[in-house]
Formats: structure tokens, C-alpha cells, sequence
């Protein structure tokens, strides 16, 4: 199943709705959908490198609206579904400590899921149902994809075709690589 809606996602770069099934593809992939907008994006700025920023301006401002959708999936549905589940185990307490400890470092949460292969759907529904601040998670995802599309988009943009095949295999590990560096970096300085 996961093959044929693959498959699907790429065959909508070619046709004259490409750009609006990439705004929907990068909305409904930051709450719900299993394919990342990178599957469409990449051979639409192989198709067109002179659009190449506008492509990926497009799918960061679609994904970060989509994530806003995911923020309020997890805050609305852990309210109406999620909460008496806990409470009816005597657990909601253990709910509340996480939601502190995560929205200490939630920001990072964003930041990292939002430029590695993790689920970002994910942490926008964790988001959500933690009540992280809107103006942190919004300031944190666009960061994020933005770096994350930017980046896809001038590599294509500078490199073409020969880079599509790093890009599909190989930077989710740059990027989860880089995240790691970056806290490394931030864990030394802090207590070393």
C-alpha cells in the first residue's frame, strides 16, 4: 500500500496541478499522510530548477500550516479522547510531568523532527496535546522545514539530477547527523 500511494505522489509532479497536489501532499504529510512532499518536490525542481525556491517556499509554508492542523488534532483529540483514557487508569498525573519535561525541550523536538526523517506529523500532534506555545512551535517548525526544504532545493537547484540520488538515500542521515553535532555542540558548551 505504502509502494502504490508512493507511486502516486510521484505521478502528480508531472500533471498541471503539480503545485497545489505539493501544497496538499506537504499540509496533510505534517498531520496525517505517510509520504514525505520530498517524493513530489524533488522531480518538480528537477522538471523546473529556475523555480526551484519558489517549489520549496511553497511546501515549507504548506507543511508548516499542516503542522499547525497536527498541533490542533493533538490538542483537541487528547482533550476529548486521550486525557479520560488516563484519568480512567489514574495516570493523567504522569500525562502532566511530561508535558512539562517535553515542553522544556520542545523547541528542539520541532526543530529536529522537522529536518530528519522522523515523523514531524508526530511531534505536531505531541505538540498539540502537550500545549507547547504556539509561537515557539511555529517559530521552531518553520526553522526547520524551511532548513530542510532550502536545502533540498538548492542542491537540486546547483547540482541537478546527479544529486537526486543522494538526496532520496542519504540526507535524512546528514541531517540527523547535523542535529546531532548541533546538541553535541550545545551539550559541551554547557557542561564542559
Amino acid at each position: 500500500m505504502i509502494r502504490r500511494l508512493y507511486d502516486w505522489t510521484i505521478s502528480l509532479a508531472s500533471t498541471r496541478y503539480a503545485l497545489w497536489a505539493l501544497a496538499i501532499v506537504a499540509f496533510v504529510e505534517s498531520s496525517v499522510f505517510p509520504i514525505p512532499p520530498d517524493v513530489l518536490m524533488i522531480p518538480m525542481i528537477i522538471a523546473q530548477p529556475k523555480k526551484a525556491f519558489q517549489i520549496a517556499a511553497l511546501c515549507t509554508a504548506a507543511s508548516v500550516l499542516g503542522g499547525l492542523a497536527g498541533y490542533w488534532i493533538g490538542m483537541g483529540l487528547f482533550d476529548t479522547v486521550g486525557r479520560p483514557v488516563l484519568e480512567f487508569y489514574g495516570k493523567d498525573s504522569y500525562f502532566d510531568e511530561f508535558a512539562v519535561r517535553y515542553n522544556e525541550w520542545g523547541a528542539w523536538a520541532v526543530l529536529i523532527a522537522g529536518v530528519t526523517p522522523f515523523p514531524y506529523k508526530v511531534i505536531t500532534i505531541m505538540s498539540g496535546a502537550t500545549e507547547l506555545n504556539l509561537a515557539v512551535f511555529l517559530i521552531a517548525s518553520v526553522i526547520a522545514r524551511g532548513l530542510r526544504f532550502f536545502v533540498v532545493a538548492t542542491l537540486l537547484w546547483k547540482f541537478g539530477e546527479p544529486i537526486r540520488d543522494f538526496i532520496e538515500k542519504r540526507l535524512g542521515l546528514m541531517f540527523i547527523l547535523f542535529c546531532v553535532l548541533l546538541i553535541g555542540g550545545f551539550y559541551v558548551v554547557r557542561f564542559l
